[in-house]
């Protein structure tokens, strides 16, 4: 993708000039981002998927003037002409091809960004309330017409005792109505209200991950783990084939000249300043960070699974086609950095050479690409697991 060419997607803004100017500032309305669009599933394939115990699924409905919400699967739905409620179905792009393309045409931000497609089914007045999120939101309208209403208050607290997080005083500012095709960025802590005109409504939700401070220490404290452990022979781990430098930590505490004490049930304070000097070997730097991200972003969604591959392979470390596209599967998720390359969260055995960033950026790779020529044979090898475990499919 040119990040300085104009998009329909985004109301003829090259995504250079939107991640400038709106992407986490303010939010953008676009007029038919996607003419003529076409759900990816239709409302009753979405509502047969929200039966199934592998999809997550939420209904939201209001009773008595409460909200209340109730997760699937739902072995029945409320009608279809019964007002007010709404179904929400998360990772749709896990389940379905078309939807996973959908995602892909948001990769102008990055793939470490990219969360999943939740697609929001609704009769007449249907809605979630008033509330914000943590993270952006594309919200494409895909059928009937949704009526939203903006705020960028200050106040974001919640009405206490609720199943959803309801703002306790929505404060709108501006009111859309969208009709198929119609789509609204929304950066994070922009109070929203979404609520459907009409029965048929379906609406489009293209999300991003927005990792909290603490997701992010804490998994660097986990990778540091790992990595001492692996230089001390202690254990295996995703960070331990192959250990990243850092210090091995095989010595132990020695206290020559400790005194005698008349207080033996206070902690010695060279004891504390030798845990304190031994944490402060550790190395948290970009590699350590590499490898922590690397593995954690790429690690396929807890509802993923994939596929058998096709009976007949063809072996692509032995005898390379001449024809035909490797294709990404659309549960996998490939990332890399330097010569690093990450692949549903393993660290794979080859560098990151050109012909696989290549599958990694564009998701597929044809075969006749001069870079194939050059691959070696670890990527090769990679290759021929990932067509065998079903992460990356050969079509002809």
């Amino acid at each position: 993708m040119n990040p300085r060419r104009p998009l329909d997607l985004l109301g003829g803004l090259a995504p250079a000039d939107f991640m400038r100017r709106y992407w986490q500032r303010r939010p953008l309305l676009v007029r038919q981002a996607v003419p003529g669009i076409r759900p990816p599933l239709s409302a009753a394939a979405i509502k047969r998927m929200a039966r199934r115990d592998d999809v997550e699924s939420r209904l939201v409905w209001r009773e008595e003037g409460e909200w209340q919400m109730e997760p699937g699967p739902f072995a029945r739905l409320p009608g279809a002409r019964e007002p007010g409620w709404t179904l929400l179905v998360q990772g749709l792009d896990l389940h379905d091809d078309a939807a996973a393309e959908l995602m892909h045409r948001f990769r102008f931000v990055p793939d470490a960004r990219l969360d999943d497609v939740m697609v929001s089914l609704a009769t007449d007045g249907g809605g979630v309330g008033p509330h914000y999120d943590s993270y952006d939101v594309f919200l494409l309208q895909a059928q009937g017409r949704r009526r939203w209403r903006i705020g960028r208050q200050r106040d974001l607290s919640l009405e206490p005792g609720l199943p959803l997080k309801i703002l306790s005083r929505f404060q709108p500012e501006t009111e859309h109505v969208l009709e198929p095709g119609d789509m609204l960025y929304l950066p994070p802590h922009v109070a929203h209200d979404g609520v459907a005109a009409g029965d048929d409504c379906m609406t489009i939700s293209i999300g991003f991950r927005a990792p909290s401070e603490a997701a992010l220490a804490r998994g660097m404290l986990e990778a540091a783990i790992e990595q001492v452990a692996a230089r001390a022979g202690q254990g295996a781990g995703p960070y331990a084939d192959p250990p990243l430098p850092g210090p091995a930590l095989n010595a132990h505490y020695r206290d020559p000249g400790q005194p005698a004490t008349a207080r033996p049930a206070q902690l010695p304070e060279r004891l504390v300043d030798a845990a304190l000097r031994s944490v402060g070997r550790l190395r948290f730097d970009r590699a350590l960070a590499t490898r922590f991200l690397g593995c954690w972003l790429t690690e396929p969604h807890p509802e993923a699974t994939f596929d058998a591959p096709a009976p007949e392979l063809p072996d692509m470390e032995s005898r390379w086609p001449s024809a035909g596209t490797l294709v990404l599967d659309r549960r996998s998720r490939m990332q890399y950095r330097g010569r690093h390359l990450f692949v549903n969260g393993e660290l794979a055995p080859a560098t990151a050479e050109r012909a696989l960033r290549r599958l990694a950026d564009a998701r597929r790779l044809p075969v006749s690409d001069p870079a194939c020529s050059r691959l070696s044979p670890d990527a090769r090898r990679c290759i021929n697991a990932w067509l065998t475990a079903g992460w990356l499919h050969f079509r002809m």
